[in-house]
């Protein structure tokens, strides 16, 4: 796959020969909207190969990496999301005061977690937190940054016990903060600076179902069907949301 996407970067190369970063990137922009995680991906590549200090290209190749790997299973999804904890390393010491760098780190950091082992995610998690109080300081009103933390507090809410003992370890027990009431606020919060963004509901859904609030988990997960697609990940928020409503 990624020889695939390296062979069709370097044809961009030469089909847009002398196109300046700006093109490049806003060329990306419009893939992503169109939901074209490959293309967009393939288009902040180009950018980044024309200047590889460029903010804006560093931190879209890491969310690009990180919405394609989502869609891949094994090495091949670790190397991906690898891939993306890279770019927005890179992002971050760029532009230290920039919050799309701090957030898709957060994001890159959470999505290696998922094939780490136990002992790795909750030291990971630190760092995970650091990040995204970073991404909301530079930027207040970033709903995906909320919703990164809404997860993290639902996460550190709801640890395994062996995870309890790494916590002790690590982080000096599980944080005061982090608790599911939090995390309702966090994904209530998203909602309100982005109300049709479908994964904030569904997280919110998924909460409230945690927290034995079914009737207020139902109307979430309505809300994700109900909802029109906006994001290359929905069609998947959906078909979640449809098992869980199906469930309760």
């Amino acid at each position: 796959m990624k020889t695939i996407i390296f062979l069709l970067t370097l044809s961009l190369s030469q089909l847009y020969a002398g196109t300046d970063i700006s093109s490049f990137i806003a060329r990306g922009d419009s893939c992503f909207k169109a939901l074209n995680n490959p293309c967009a991906l393939k288009a902040y590549q180009e950018a980044f190969n024309l200047d590889s200090l460029n903010y804006e290209s560093n931190w879209k190749l890491s969310r690009a990496f990180v919405d394609i790997g989502e869609t891949m299973e094994g090495d091949e999804r670790a190397e991906y999301f690898k891939d993306a904890e890279k770019y927005a390393r890179q992002a971050v010491k760029i532009d230290s005061t920039g919050s799309k760098g701090h957030l898709q780190l957060a994001v890159a950091l959470g999505r290696v977690a998922l094939d780490a082992g136990a002992k790795e995610r909750v030291r990971m998690s630190k760092e995970i937190k650091r990040q995204v109080d970073l991404a909301i300081k530079y930027d207040p009103k970033d709903d995906i940054a909320y919703h990164v933390l809404g997860r993290w507090n639902r996460k550190l809410a709801n640890l395994s016990w062996i995870e309890t003992t790494f916590a002790n370890m690590f982080l000096g027990g599980i944080p005061d903060e982090a608790t599911d009431e939090n995390a309702v606020k966090c994904f209530k919060k998203a909602i309100e600076l982005n109300p049709n963004h479908i994964n904030h509901h569904l997280e919110l859904g998924i909460t409230y179902e945690m927290m034995g609030m079914e009737e207020e988990a139902r109307k979430e997960y309505q809300i994700c069907l109900d909802l029109p697609d906006s994001d290359s990940a929905d069609e998947a928020h959906k078909a979640e949301a449809k098992r869980r409503l199906e469930d309760l």
